[in-house]
């Protein structure tokens, strides 16, 4: 069964709609009920909200980093494990081929249904599973493999036991580790990017977002807690944070927006894979024929530039 939004109950009436006349075999009203459907799918997904994108970005049947390494990797392989403590769930480490390329996929897994959603700590990696990605790349490295990272994560877990692990070292080592690793690298975030959890495996020579996807230093509703004692005051904390994909490309702190199906990935999760993977191949090709320092140089120079301003 689909899920329907608040703000797509007419495309859900609409829907039913051409349910029922299928069901009658009424297909003259089928054509017409699809291009009503056309017009309203294109009419509602014009104007949407800074809300309505966050509301997409947490979607409960959007595509997950799972599910577009199933849709994308070929022979693929699975890795576990931080060679240190246990293997975190939160963290999915793969092996495959894209296309011709052999590479190396890292991302954060949110899981469906309350038993998954256990077993992958809702998407909130704790500090073995940053220290798996870092193993993973470093191994990328060694036999000069690009690597592709999925970001989708409310926020690193907070828990005691990860704190007690060295939560805020895994994410600060990430950061340094990653800023130097010498390979092609690209960042996706695919649904939520949430504070030091998205950055921990956000340092990449690119970083591009879906369409409707999100990132940012805190959730809207701890942003509205913090500044106006109101959880209940997210939608207008979501505006005024600047989240969006679109956002984030004109403040020039993103590099790319990959496009989705007109009305969401979570209608279509084989054209949003196959978007994010020709967005891939595309910039690894580029990637690939500068010279490592050149590459290099460049990432240094765009992680330097992050924060930057000028006074008008």
């Amino acid at each position: 069964m689909a899920t329907y939004l608040d703000f797509e109950n007419r495309i859900k009436q609409i829907d039913d709609d051409i349910t029922h006349a299928k069901i009658k075999n009424d297909y003259e009203a089928v054509k017409i009920l699809e291009k009503d459907l056309e017009k309203e799918i294109k009419k509602t997904y014009k104007n949407l909200s800074d809300y309505q994108k966050l509301q997409l970005a947490r979607h409960p049947d959007r595509p997950y980093a799972l599910d577009y390494i199933r849709i994308l990797l070929k022979d693929y392989h699975e890795i576990h494990g931080d060679r240190a403590f246990r293997d975190d769930s939160a963290i999915v480490c793969f092996i495959g081929y894209i296309g011709e390329e052999k590479v190396v996929v890292i991302g954060e897994q949110k899981g469906r249904g309350t038993k998954y959603k256990l077993k992958r700590n809702f998407g909130m990696p704790n500090p073995e599973g940053y220290r798996k990605a870092l193993r993973v790349a470093k191994m990328a490295e060694k036999f000069k493999l690009p690597v592709l990272f999925l970001i989708d994560t409310p926020g690193a877990y907070p828990g005691i036991g990860a704190e007690e692990r060295g939560q805020s070292e895994a994410i600060a080592r990430n950061l340094l580790e990653l800023s130097r690793l010498n390979t092609p690298t690209i960042s996706i975030v695919i649904g939520e990017g949430g504070s030091g959890g998205a950055l921990a495996i956000g340092v990449s020579d690119r970083f591009a977002m879906m369409k409707y996807s999100i990132f940012s230093v805190i959730s809207p509703e701890g942003c509205a807690a913090i500044l106006w004692n109101d959880p209940s005051k997210q939608e207008q904390a979501t505006k005024a944070m600047k989240i969006t994909a679109e956002d984030l490309k004109q403040l020039n702190l993103i590099d790319d927006i990959i496009e989705e199906p007109k009305n969401g990935a979570h209608r279509d999760k084989h054209k949003a894979a196959e978007n994010l993977g020709n967005y891939f191949l595309n910039e690894l090709k580029k990637l690939k024929a500068l010279p490592d320092e050149e590459r290099m140089e460049n990432r240094y120079k765009k992680i330097i530039s992050v924060g930057s301003y000028k006074k008008q």
